[in-house]
């Protein structure tokens, strides 16, 4: 019963990180959103940012919340790849890279 209890749970790690998946996009901010799709203006998303919005990412035109900004901060205004879950209109990002 014990090996059972301890298969059971190694499968389950396995299966949530298989739910994982790479988006590509950009990091914007709450308040422009999509609308840096071409010059991804990183002065603007910054301003907004200490103006006291919230960075968020841009995959294909939909815009989804971050759930942990500070993973993303050293990223504003860059295309990025995350690594994550998206639920709804949040993205749950485990990892991001340029």
């Amino acid at each position: 019963m014990k090996r059972f209890v301890q298969l059971v749970l190694v499968l389950s790690v396995f299966a949530l990180a298989a739910m994982a998946k790479d988006y590509k996009g950009y990091i914007s901010d709450s308040k422009c959103g999509a609308k840096h799709a071409t010059d991804h203006n990183t002065k603007c998303i910054e301003g907004c940012i200490k103006g006291g919005a919230s960075p968020v990412f841009v995959s294909k035109g939909k815009v989804y919340k971050i759930d942990d900004a500070t993973k993303v901060q050293d990223h504003l205004g860059h295309d990025v790849t995350i690594s994550g879950k998206i639920e709804g209109d949040t993205i749950h990002v485990e990892n991001v890279s340029m």
